[in-house]
Order: structure tokens, then sequence, then C-alpha cells
């Protein structure tokens, strides 16, 4: 016979009312918490989910919308989240849109269901008449309203730190390239970020700017290099198409070091034991998880939350550009 939650508040010797409040995340004292939690050990008791979820109108359960899973940003993104919602009692449900609107649509339509009670999402499509102010809905790198909470590391200012990293390393022509999207987000702040540093300072610089999505990286940077071939710094918007952009420039004679540094934004490592990739501006991962986790956890429970929270990036060499 299975153990019921009668059971536990037996064996603790408190009111079932209150293990019951302790289960659904209500604050006890910490004798009587104490005291559940041991009998909850002893007896292997498991909370039946689905009853819970229809009392108390909540899954315990937090959708994750990730453009894709394989991307390393969006997959570490994804470890730090679920580890972040396991300490509150959350459960992640991850959602792989692969750029699909109306996946991203139906997996908006589970949180009106009550199959899972918010979503922390990822988005670069054209879902803004889905997202409104009652949804309990966090945003990361993307701005849809002034009602949706989001998220995002300091675009603006790690363009700004990647160009001043070239500079001091004795870059003299930088360069940014970027992909643009139709609907905009935080991360296009980046390029921004890194041609308001060159104009003040007076530094010559160009942009490359090649509409998404990109199937094809070399014709564009071969027209661009027709007219730009003597860059010696380049700043790309993320570490894949850094990678990406080493791989055409090699095509056309160009080595990395010895004929020009990079810079790439992210920091993507293929493990967390390994260094970065390249060289690059670090997006503060765990803490931008737990910063949406606070967020989505106070909009399920009805707590006004901030509307938004940037957090600060770093820079990390890692072979792409030379030693000071």
């Amino acid at each position: 016979m299975s153990v019921t939650m009668k059971d536990v508040a037996a064996l603790a010797g408190v009111g079932v009312g209150t293990v019951s409040r302790m289960i659904n995340g209500v604050a006890v004292k910490d004798v009587t918490r104490r005291k559940v939690e041991a009998a909850i050990k002893a007896l292997d008791y498991e909370p039946d989910a689905a009853a819970r979820a229809f009392k108390t109108n909540h899954s315990q359960t937090i959708a994750l919308i990730l453009p894709t899973i394989w991307h390393p940003f969006f997959s570490e993104f994804a470890y730090h989240v679920e580890e972040s919602l396991s300490e509150h009692g959350y459960k992640l449900y991850l959602c792989n849109a692969d750029g699909d609107p109306e996946k991203e649509h139906d997996y908006i339509q589970m949180v009106k269901q009550s199959k899972v009670d918010g979503i922390i999402g990822i988005t670069y499509s054209d879902i803004d008449k889905f997202i409104s102010s009652n949804l309990p809905f966090v945003s990361i790198d993307r701005h849809f309203s002034e009602e949706v909470s989001y998220v995002t590391a300091d675009n603006f200012g790690g363009g700004e730190l990647a160009a001043e990293e070239l500079q001091k390393r004795g870059c003299k022509k930088l360069i940014y390239i970027g992909g643009i999207n139709p609907y905009p987000n935080e991360t296009t702040l980046r390029g921004d970020g890194f041609e308001a540093y060159c104009r003040a300072k007076g530094i010559d610089f160009d942009i490359l700017r090649i509409p998404e999505p990109i199937s094809d990286l070399t014709t564009p940077i071969a027209d661009f290099l027709t007219k730009n071939a003597d860059f010696d710094g380049v700043f790309c918007v993320n570490d894949a198409m850094g990678m990406d952009v080493m791989t055409v420039f090699k095509k056309f004679g160009k080595e990395v070091l010895r004929d020009y540094q990079l810079i790439g934004f992210d920091g993507t490592r293929i493990d967390s034991s390994r260094n970065y990739l390249v060289s690059t501006i670090v997006q503060p991962k765990k803490e931008m998880a737990e910063a949406a986790v606070a967020l989505i956890l106070k909009k399920v429970a009805g707590i006004e939350t901030e509307k938004r929270v940037i957090l600060p990036v770093f820079f990390e060499s890692a072979g792409t550009t030379k030693d000071m």
C-alpha cells in the first residue's frame, strides 16, 4: 500500500494540512519543516504530482523554449535553468522550437492549458501577438514590450569591450560581422556598442551585417573583402559565427593571429573543464538562468517583478587574440 500524506503527518506529529502546506511551498517553522522532511525521507514518500497540480492549479513545471538545442550557448543555459528550477522544487520542460513560430505558439498554449506554470523563452520568431502581460513569460535577449520581463547580458557594453580589447592588442582597422534577424532583439546591440566605441575613439572600422537565416557566409564575406582586405581586428556577433568566419577567411589566405585577431561573443566551451573556443565576450549564463528563474517563479506566484535585468559581461582570451 502506498504511503500517504496522512502517514507522513502521523510520523512527524503534525497535521495533514501542515504537510500539505510545506509540500506546496508555503513557509512553515524550521522545527516543523525538519520533522516533516525526516518523515518524508523515512517513509520514502512521493507526492502525487497530478493531484498536487489539480489542488494548487500549479504543475511545478516551467517550460524553456530554445531556438535549437544544438547551439552550445543554449544547451549550457538550459543546464543552468534546470539546476536553478530544481533548487526551487520545479521541473523543466525543454522545448526545442527549431525556429518554428508554430511550435512556439503551441508551447505558449501549454501555459493557458495549465500544463506548465510559465515559460522562459529564447525566441527570435514572430510571436509578439501571443505574448501578453498576464502570461507568465520571461524573455531572454529580446524585448517584447514594457509589460514583459526579460533578462539579458550587457550586449552594448560587450560590443564596446570587444573593440577596446582589439585596440589594446594593437589592431588598427576593425570590422564587425553579424547577422540581422527580422525581429529585433538585444543581440543587435553588440554591433551598436562596437560601432559606438570605434567612433568615440576615432578607430577605422567597417561593419558587415548579413540577413538571417544565413545559408551562405562565403559570398558576402568575399564581396566584403574586396573593399576591406586590410583589416587586422574582427568582432563577431557570437562565437559560432567567429569560428565560421575563420574558416572562410582561411579560403582567402588569411590566418588568425598572423593576419588578424578575432573576438566572439557568448563564452562557448565544449564542456565546463575546457577553455573557451575563441577569445570571447563571456555572458554570465549561470547568473542569467538564475535571474530568469527568479522572475518566472515570482510571476507564477503573482508577485510584481522587475521588467529588465541586465547582467555584466567580461573578456576572456583563448588563442584568437594576442597576449598583452
